[in-house]
């Protein structure tokens, strides 16, 4: 088989990772182009590349398309993802445009990898909040079945982009240029003078309890998210599922807490031992080695601990952190992409 030329669209946060993730993965191209609105040159882990501006046209040679996405807007990949196709490329899509379209397979490979070959010519990388909850439930699900899943996350400012990070590090700045004319201690001395952009609220010495907009029910497009893309990468929406998402003052990786509840009678050593062979999980039993954003940042894996009983029979908690620009983003992508060669 010849090696793929492949192309990144977007090279924000996600777009940056995915780069470094196939360099790193040796990822067998024969070539790689990036895109985006402006022309320009970008140096990544020193090694220089030429940015072209992104058309409709430039996919007459390429391959495979992973297009970065941006959560909240439309992406570049409803505009340029039809001329891609047409060209005879795979679009690998991590905007949110594409993921619940009958005819668009969403896709975590350590879950359904079996569901990529139905595609079109589109796949679809899922939410990041979803992609670490379904990877650390994959083999309990396989085993045991799940009735119910509630989901608390606490999701870093890099879930919103480059300029969410950058919102966050300027009001830490507006926070340290300012803190000594603040004198004795007072919880005001946590307010920094910024106009916040990205965000609906200040970020740092905060919790957000929003992501996204609010819709019926009082809940918003993340929480909404998780329940119907977790139903469809499991094929199953008898699950019970809801969810409470929730910005923290973090750079990188999000944190979840998850209550479920298995359809089949289980033990709490059935569950530790599902999670410590559960493929993309690093599976702490110990309840003192509990893994954190700060552990998880720059890992490939879905790091989970604090397994616990719930208050009912064959309920349980378990605390999950994953890099969201990895696993949650680029990574997803670029394993969708290597399960393609596979196949």
């Amino acid at each position: 088989m010849k090696k793929p030329n492949v192309a990144v669209v977007g090279v924000g946060a996600v777009g940056i990772e995915m780069v470094r993730m196939l360099k790193e993965r040796k990822f067998p191209f024969s070539s790689l182009r990036l895109f985006a609105r402006s022309q320009r040159q970008m140096n990544i882990e020193g090694e220089n590349y030429q940015v072209e501006v992104i058309s409709p046209q430039v996919f007459s040679n390429i391959d495979i398309a992973l297009f970065a996405g941006t959560e909240g807007e439309k992406g570049a990949a409803v505009t340029y993802a039809p001329a891609a196709v047409k060209a005879g490329a795979v679009v690998i899509d991590n905007g949110a445009d594409f993921r619940l379209q009958d005819n668009v397979p969403l896709i975590v490979p350590e879950v359904n990898k079996d569901k990529i070959i139905t595609h079109r010519g589109i796949i679809a990388n899922p939410n990041c909040t979803t992609i670490q909850m379904v990877v650390a439930l994959g083999e309990i699900y396989r085993r045991f079945g799940l009735k119910k899943v509630v989901l608390t996350s606490f999701q870093a400012a890099s879930g919103a982009g480059r300029r969410a990070i950058q919102e966050l590090r300027q009001e830490a700045l507006s926070f340290c240029q300012g803190s000594e004319e603040k004198g004795e201690f007072s919880p005001l001395m946590a307010k920094v003078d910024f106009n916040q952009e990205i965000f609906s609220r200040q970020l740092l010495f905060n919790v957000v309890p929003q992501i996204g907009s609010f819709k019926e029910e009082g809940f918003t497009t993340e929480e909404i998210k998780v329940v119907r893309e977790t139903h469809k990468i499991f094929s199953d929406e008898s699950i019970k599922i809801a969810a409470t998402c929730v910005r923290v003052p973090v750079f990188v990786s999000h944190s979840e807490a998850i209550y479920f509840s298995t359809k089949t009678s289980t033990t709490i050593e059935d569950i530790e031992n599902a999670l410590a062979q559960t493929a993309g999980v690093k599976f702490f039993p110990a309840a003192e080695d509990f893994p954190t954003a700060l552990d998880a940042a720059q890992r490939e894996e879905v790091f989970a601990g604090r397994l616990r009983r719930g208050a009912e029979e064959s309920t349980y908690w378990i605390w999950v952190v994953a890099d969201n620009l990895l696993k949650g983003a680029a990574l997803n992508a670029v394993q969708i992409a290597e399960e393609l060669l596979k196949n």
